[in-house]
C-alpha cells in the first residue's frame, strides 16, 4: 500500500554530515506520520525521529536530539533526516518507516534501509 525507499547512506568521518531521504510511494495519504529507526550491528532496532504529515510535528530521541533534524514533503512524498555531528555510535542501518496511527509502535511500512558508517 505504501512503498518506501532510502536513500543517502555512506561513510563518513566522526563529525561529518549526511543527509537521508525516503522517497514514499501508493497509497501516501493514508500515512499519519513518517519517521526513521536505525539497527546497529548486534543492536535491537531503536527509534531515531518521526514526524507527522499533518503539522509538522516532530520528536526525537535524546541520542540524536540537536544533531539530527526530520523533515516531510508532502507535495513529493518525502521525508528527510538530516544528521549532522555524527558519532560513531550513530552507525547503523537506518529505515524509513511510516504509520497511520498516532501510535509510534505500530509503524506499517518499511523501507529497506540504507547502511550509514562512522569512522572515528
Amino acid at each position: 500500500q505504501v512503498q518506501l525507499v532510502e536513500s543517502g547512506g555512506g561513510l563518513v568521518q566522526a563529525g561529518g554530515s549526511l543527509r537521508l531521504s525516503c522517497a514514499a510511494s501508493g497509497r501516501t495519504f493514508s500515512t499519519y506520520a513518517m519517521g526513521w529507526f536505525r539497527q546497529a550491528p548486534g543492536k535491537e532496532r531503536e527509534f531515531v525521529s518521526d514526524i507527522t504529515r499533518s503539522g509538522g510535528r516532530t520528536y526525537y530521541a535524546d541520542s540524536v536530539k540537536g544533531r539530527f533534524t526530520i523533515s516531510v514533503d508532502n507535495t513529493k512524498n518525502t521525508v528527510s533526516l538530516q544528521m549532522n555531528s555524527l558519532k560513531p555510535e550513530d552507525t547503523a542501518v537506518y529505515y524509513c518507516a511510516a504509520r497511520s496511527t498516532v501510535v509510534r509502535a505500530h509503524y506499517d511500512y518499511w523501507g529497506q534501509g540504507t547502511q550509514v558508517t562512522v569512522s572515528s
